[in-house]
């Protein structure tokens, strides 16, 4: 089902060595993703012990299998044309474009990687971040935040904009604990069925509302959708109102930001403070 040939060159020079099939390294990586294999060398070995598979891949003889530089090299090339990116929106195109889906869910997830920080990326955000102070000192009226200038940008502009750096990031999980990872935010649009249909690959410290509009507009080019299902990440009104101009409908776990308690007064009881969740739960109730 996945159009690779479509994508991965095929060159074979006259002259010097003559290059691997890339084509059968990038299915090999395919199957690197399914059997769940943890690097390269758990695949090369799979390669030589399984026939079946290699066949598959594309080799016939175990000699024919190439070493394992020849694997980064290819894995290095399929990340610079950006290969996935392109073999997933031609997937999605061809079995999902004629398909009314009903929900579009859309979240995040952590990419953990053991990649170093880049010096010119942390000095950039320093120098950002000192710029930023002294203007915000300077002036006291704020400027148009990235939501608000991303209602009025293209799907490329917005893209361009978005950090993509390895960084750190810190989340509180579902128990109240905070978690550290250093490496890369994975942004998804997934419909019914589990079907990834929009990823965006950013830095780990970019929000999730960052995100949230050109995923938007990037899965309404792929897929026609009805309902766009959000957590509280996504609470703010530019992405409710990019949502509903696609002609979509937004549900979004509502934020309780900057809530702050409120007076009850019942009668013959002293009063007492009431939190906004729990009088939105008490309004909500029967």
């Amino acid at each position: 089902m996945i159009p690779l040939r479509r994508f991965v060159p095929v060159s074979q020079g006259w002259n010097g060595r003559p290059a691997k099939d890339r084509y059968a390294i990038a299915c090999a990586y395919v199957a690197k993703v399914v059997y769940n294999f943890p690097d390269t060398r758990h695949l090369i070995e799979r390669l030589q012990n399984d026939p079946q598979l290699r066949v598959v891949c594309g080799w016939r003889r175990e000699e024919t299998l190439p070493h394992e530089s020849t694997f980064s090299r290819a894995f290095a090339e399929f990340a610079t044309m950006e290969l996935p990116q392109f073999v997933h929106e031609a997937l999605i195109r061809d079995t999902q474009q004629g398909r009314l889906v009903g929900h579009i869910a859309r979240d995040s997830t952590a990419i953990e990687v053991r990649e170093r920080f880049p010096q010119a990326a942390v000095q950039e955000k320093k120098e950002k971040q000192k710029k930023k102070d002294k203007h915000q000192a300077e002036h006291a009226e704020k400027e148009n935040t990235r939501l608000q200038r991303q209602r009025e940008m293209t799907l490329t502009q917005m893209l361009e904009e978005l950090p993509r750096h390895c960084d750190i990031c810190a989340k509180k999980s579902s128990k109240g604990h905070q978690q550290y990872w250093r490496g890369y935010k994975l942004h998804l649009d997934v419909a019914d069925g589990q079907i990834p249909i929009s990823a965006v690959l950013t830095s780990a410290s970019v929000h999730d509302s960052q995100v949230a509009i050109p995923l938007a507009t990037l899965t309404a080019q792929r897929v026609t959708s009805l309902y766009d299902v959000m957590d509280s990440a996504y609470d703010a009104q530019e992405i409710l109102e990019h949502s509903r101009g696609l002609g979509h409908v937004p549900i979004v776990d509502p934020a309780h930001r900057g809530r702050k308690t409120k007076n009850v007064i019942v009668p013959g009881k002293p009063p007492r403070q009431l939190t906004w969740a729990k009088r939105y739960v008490s309004r909500s109730a029967p």
